[in-house]
């Protein structure tokens, strides 16, 4: 696809992998119709695109709730939007049962069904162009289920699942489906207690801007499904063949696992997370 031709509407564009596609997107000449929860750094990131002179719009705004998608379509079809990326999303590092109701329904809200709801206000919109991009980011871990991160798998195997299925339901109209699977990125999502799990674990990490890249990649050259990391692409096509093998090699981190993924009432490290989950969905901790 041609850039320079393209208008894109990006979610979650104030965190850090949507800030790093916007302005990677913007290089390349495309004109960005930008929107998040938290109006200031989504603003002061249109300011900066903006003074390079860059086609931009930002609309602050709620995925998740129906009157702000249909407003972002509104505003995509005003500013011509052909390509849509589902950026935004939460990871609500925890064991399971520790978990409270509100957490889990959060996180499949965000992460899984406001996508989806959002690719059902834009497709009457990018129907109208002779060629369209959608471009979900999932993880690795829609693909491999991980200890500690019961809840946040599940949603990234619905986003998945979702993007294979729409793409197949979509062949034969002028609307692209992709699916991008990050490994785990140094953002404000990996937690403290989360990096440090991964240093213990040997854990490779990706910075946002090679994420960005990646779906720079898969749009210039139209490609289907992109999984980040080889080790974890391995491991993908491991756990899908034999699981067996995946189940027995994840036995064996439990321990370090449960160490960083349990509670501690009261504890700074609890605080903190709980804190940047509300900060993402918009709400006061």
């Amino acid at each position: 696809m041609k850039f320079e031709r393209s208008n894109i509407l990006i979610t979650g564009a104030a965190g850090g992998i949507g800030s790093c596609v916007a302005r990677r997107l913007a290089r390349s000449g495309a004109g960005l119709l930008l929107t998040d929860f938290r109006r200031e750094p989504l603003d002061e990131l249109a300011d900066v695109l903006l003074a390079e002179g860059v086609r931009v719009k930002a609309i602050a705004a709620d995925i998740g709730a129906a009157a702000d998608r249909k407003a972002l379509a509104g505003a995509a079809l005003d500013f011509g939007v052909d390509v849509l990326i589902n950026v935004a999303g939460i990871n609500p590092f925890g064991m399971f049962q520790e978990q409270s109701d509100t957490e889990i329904e959060q996180a499949i809200a965000i992460n899984a069904l406001a996508p989806m709801l959002l690719c059902h206000a834009m497709l009457p919109v990018l129907s109208q162009n002779a060629e369209a991009h959608i471009v979900n980011v999932g993880s690795i871990f829609g693909s491999l289920g991980y200890p500690g991160f019961a809840v946040y798998s599940a949603s990234k195997f619905a986003v998945r699942g979702f993007t294979e299925a729409l793409r197949r339901e979509l062949a034969d109209t002028a609307i692209r489906l992709h699916y991008v699977a990050p490994r785990a990125t140094q953002t404000a999502l990996s937690t403290d207690r989360i990096s440090a799990m991964n240093k213990e674990l040997k854990v490779a990490t990706d910075k946002p801007e090679v994420v960005a890249a990646a779906i720079e990649s898969t749009l210039r050259h139209s490609r289907r499904e992109v999984y980040l990391g080889r080790p974890e692409r391995l491991f993908s096509l491991l756990n899908s063949l034999v699981p067996g093998v995946i189940d027995r090699f994840l036995h064996k981190q439990l321990t370090v696992i449960r160490r960083y993924a349990m509670r501690r009432p009261g504890s700074a490290e609890v605080s903190a997370h709980q804190a940047v989950n509300m900060e993402i969905l918009g709400v006061e901790p």
